[in-house]
């Protein structure tokens, strides 16, 4: 009896052992024919796991037919492709280095669908092939990412954005932000800046370009300086920046004609001039910059000269109201015309060389009533303040912005791995 316990007892351990086995083995059964989906890829305006793709590159003397070639097109097809999209995009144009992609149908005979060329990383052109041949250009989706930076200035603007490996163009945001607030030129060691900002990235994660500044604080000689960005005028879709308090940044008057540029000579009464071989008031403030670079309006207002003299060279004259007059020279080109209107920050003409000068600059001169005065002398007047409807809704968008900003330490520049 004890013999036939035990072997009963034997039987069903057996048993017990070889249901969990089955159990395992079912359920590894069923990890191995249930694969992960295969992750849909979108681009182009193709779903490319319908497609056998073919990516590469444009080499060095590549031609449109040499490209077609190589994926066994023939002369005939090749030409009534280009000429069916050539209205479209001159293939001509195809550069080194650039990507191209051909899409092929998952079938025997891997027809042709499409042919893609990106001509930048914000461009690509489709050549559809299947049905009927045409082309298209697009812009690929941007998306906008919002990163946070401070920096101490210790030599210069460039340099700490340089030591951090940020954009040089938020140098230039900065320029345009604190243009009526804030010397550009005479920034000193120990001033420090914090800034909201947003970059553009195409395909999730390549980037394509700075977008802009949000919102910034800066702090010159211990002065702070809030400057947030809001929509001050809906209906126009004008954007301007203003201080936690509502105050409009904006001057009436920009504080130099070239943007991010340096002052070479500054307005003097006592200034020798090679050219004359005596001393000579300089009643214009000299900004140096390379030939070509824009030159702007400082302010809004009517052009009542444009030409030349042998002194000025190519010069042009702005008159913004009864008591201001600007005055901008040895311009390379005059990009305005007399009686033409003007927008504070226009493109009005290049700095060059012509007339009497050294070196490629413009000569900035600034009248008040009538008597020619240092602009960096004068309080100029401010422009129009934030209007009253629109003031409370501003605080509310402005404080979060503020608080972001505070929230910002900071720290000595230091390069980033």
């Amino acid at each position: 009896m004890k013999l036939l316990l035990k072997i009963n007892h034997i039987l069903l351990l057996c048993a017990v052992l070889a249901t969990l086995s089955c159990s395992r083995n079912k359920d590894k059964a069923i990890e191995t024919i249930t694969p992960n989906p295969e992750p849909e890829v979108f681009s182009f305006g193709f779903r490319l796991n319908d497609f056998e793709v073919v990516r590469d590159t444009v080499r060095k003397g590549d031609t449109f037919a040499d490209i077609f070639l190589s994926k066994g097109f023939n002369y005939q097809q090749i030409y009534d492709i280009n000429r069916k999209t050539k209205k479209r995009y001159n293939f001509r144009k195809i550069q080194p280095k650039r990507p191209y992609s051909f899409l092929f149908a998952k079938d025997s005979l891997a027809t042709p669908v499409a042919f893609v060329y990106q001509p930048s990383m914000l461009e690509y052109v489709v050549v559809h092939l299947k049905d009927s041949i045409y082309a298209e250009q697009n812009i690929k989706e941007v998306k906008l990412r919002t990163f946070e930076a401070q920096g101490v200035i210790t030599s210069s603007l460039s340099e700490t954005l340089d030591a951090q490996r940020l954009s040089p163009l938020l140098a230039y945001d900065l320029s345009d932000i604190y243009a009526w607030s804030i010397d550009f030129f005479r920034l000193e060691k120990g001033d420090r800046f914090k800034i909201v900002y947003t970059q553009k990235y195409v395909d999730d994660s390549i980037y394509v370009g700075l977008n802009r500044i949000h919102a910034a604080y800066f702090e010159h000689r211990k002065n702070p300086y809030y400057a947030i960005e809001f929509e001050s005028d809906p209906e126009k879709g004008i954007t301007e920046f203003f201080d936690e308090d509502g105050k409009n940044l904006r001057r009436a008057f920009l504080q130099s004609p070239v943007q991010f540029s340096r002052i070479s000579s500054r307005y003097s009464k006592r200034r020798r001039i090679s050219y004359y071989g005596k001393t000579k008031p300089h009643y214009g403030t000299d900004f140096a910059a390379p030939v070509g670079t824009p030159i702007r309006a400082t302010a809004s207002g009517t052009v009542v000269a444009s030409g030349y003299t042998r002194g000025n060279g190519n010069y042009v004259t702005l008159r913004h109201n009864g008591t201001y007059r600007t005055q901008y020279l040895h311009m390379k080109k005059r990009k305005v015309r007399k009686g033409q209107n003007v927008q504070q920050g226009d493109l009005i003409g290049t700095v060059g060389m012509t007339g009497y000068t050294s070196g490629p600059h413009v000569c900035y001169r600034f009248w008040k009533n009538g008597k020619q005065v240092d602009p960096f002398r004068q309080k100029l007047p401010e422009a129009k303040p934030i209007a009253p409807a629109l003031k409370k809704q501003y605080m509310v968008e402005m404080q979060p912005l503020k608080e972001a900003l505070d929230c910002i330490e900071f720290h000595l520049s230091e390069p980033t791995s």
